[in-house]
């Protein structure tokens, strides 16, 4: 089997806001939404994916170095969003995001870590372990 796409669902109440959040502020472009009367939701492109799977024991030494203490639920968000981590962080929290930690430097890159309005927590990163970038 070869997986083609990973495409990470999230469920929220306030689905206009966490739109616009995502697509708006982050820049994530359209590739579908609809309105029905099933439901509603969108498809945002966010380019290059990973599956980063992790022991209970290592996300508790991520959210040390990223924010002091255990914070994060099972699911969380990482976004490479190369230089300039500082200015995407406090676009992001204008747009309504909370901002859990300070910019810091973990031993992979520098990093900043926000709460979406829907409450998921995201990781904003200046190089990828993956690619060097």
């Amino acid at each position: 089997m070869k997986v083609k796409e990973l495409r990470l669902v999230l469920t929220v109440e306030n689905l206009e806001e966490v739109i616009r959040f995502y697509r708006d502020t982050v820049g994530l472009p359209v590739s579908k939404s609809w309105n029905e009367e099933t439901g509603n939701g969108i498809i945002l492109e966010a380019g290059l994916a990973s599956l980063e799977l992790i022991d209970a024991k290592h996300a508790t030494t991520i959210d040390a170095l990223e924010v002091g203490h255990r914070v994060a639920g099972p699911v969380r968000l990482a976004l490479n969003v190369g230089n300039g981590i500082t200015a995407a962080a406090d676009a992001l929290t204008a747009a309504g995001a909370e901002a859990l930690s300070p910019v810091t430097t973990a031993p992979w890159s520098r990093v900043v870590r926000l709460k979406d309005p829907a409450g998921m927590q995201l990781t904003l990163f200046e190089k990828s372990t993956l690619f060097g970038e």
